[in-house]
């Protein structure tokens, strides 16, 4: 589990909350912020907007999307690294040939899928072509979803404003009764509120946290390319484990120095 992304959405809505019961009338005061009509009009108003944009499929797969920001990314940059030199090695040592056997232990199928390539002698240019092609479909079918929270961030606030308009014109047409104005004024205003929470509490961190897993796991099937082709160009273990070091930040270079002199 993601502890960020946890910790992050409670502390959004316990800030909330403390802001509302902080007042005078205390806890009591969360009464008057719940009104289901306006959740009805921001909530439903907003994701049919956004199923209207989208085929039905999509619309699914990104509100499964949601889910995704709760989990760790599972990948590791310097085990990567570490597992292409491991292979570079047993090229360099046995040949081409011997990697079918390691293909057979690795978990990502990327990667698998590279290294099988590479056996079966498939031209470099066509390895490369195959991969980025693969790498690209990935990241199309991620900024679908990224798309879908961006969406819902921009229309929640709309639809806010929107039930806030509906609020305002039914209170209008009730100026004779000046006791209800207060009343009505503050139910009006609650539509932009869950509007403006479903962007800013919602839609944009879900969508800055898909952005950010798909960074990395492209920059990470990026290094396994990079890796691959070089295995298969024949290219020094050492040679190879400095281009790909050329990935990642000097403070993690400097973890993975100090892991291989502790090994």
């Amino acid at each position: 589990m993601d502890l960020a992304s946890i910790i992050g959405l409670a502390g959004c809505i316990l800030i909330i909350i403390y802001g509302i019961v902080s007042g005078v009338d205390g806890f009591s005061a969360l009464g008057n912020f719940v009104d289901p009509p306006s959740v009805y009009i921001t909530v439903g108003g907003t994701l049919f907007s956004v199923l209207a944009a989208y085929s039905l499929k999509d619309f699914l797969t990104g509100l499964k999307g949601f889910v995704l920001v709760f989990k760790s990314a599972e990948v590791n940059e310097a085990e990567t690294i570490k597992s292409i030199i491991e292979l570079s090695n047993v090229a360099r040592k046995e040949g081409l040939l011997s990697l079918e056997e390691a293909a057979n232990n690795l978990e990502d199928e990327f990667l698998r899928k590279g290294i099988l390539l590479i056996v079966d002698g498939t031209d470099p240019e066509l390895v490369r072509a195959i991969l980025e092609t693969e790498l690209t479909c990935i990241e199309s079918r991620h900024k679908v979803v990224i798309g879908f929270w961006e969406n819902i961030a921009t229309m929640g606030p709309a639809w806010g404003m929107i039930g806030t308009l509906i609020g305002l014109i039914n209170m209008l047409k009730r100026l004779d009764d000046a006791a209800s104005i207060g009343p009505n004024m503050g139910i009006a205003l609650i539509t932009t509120l869950y509007g403006s929470m479903l962007a800013n509490w919602i839609g944009t961190p879900v969508a800055a946290k898909l952005k950010y897993q798909n960074d990395v796991e492209i920059m990470i099937k990026e290094v396994m390319i990079e890796g691959l082709l070089s295995i298969q160009a024949g290219e020094n273990p050492r040679v190879i484990e400095e281009k790909l070091k050329s990935f990642i930040s000097p403070k993690q270079r400097l973890e993975m120095q100090e892991a291989v002199g502790g090994a």
